[in-house]
């Protein structure tokens, strides 16, 4: 196994875990900035009413995109798994 191999997995890996966080925190981000702006508007100043807009949004991702996610996952390890033989050998 040489460097070009590791920064190869290491690449993917780090491509895989963006793809698959991605959804959540534009999810998160857009929730956020709707709910600031709408405090600043009216200027209710609740630290609770940021968080369970954002756990409804991030609970919908899931609810959508979670086999999407879990399939990802799953397809790079499986693919990592096997290819074992043939960075060792």
């Amino acid at each position: 196994m040489n460097d070009v191999a590791v920064l190869e997995i290491g690449i993917q890996a780090m491509w895989v875990a963006t793809k698959v966080a991605a959804p959540i925190l534009v999810m998160a981000l857009g929730i956020g900035l709707f709910v600031g702006l709408m405090q600043s508007v009216t200027q209710i100043q609740e630290v609770t009413l940021t968080f369970v807009p954002k756990f409804v949004g991030i609970a919908f991702v899931f609810a959508v995109g979670g086999n999407w996610m879990l399939n990802e996952i799953v397809t790079f390890t499986r693919v990592l798994f096997e290819s074992i033989p043939s960075l060792l050998g």
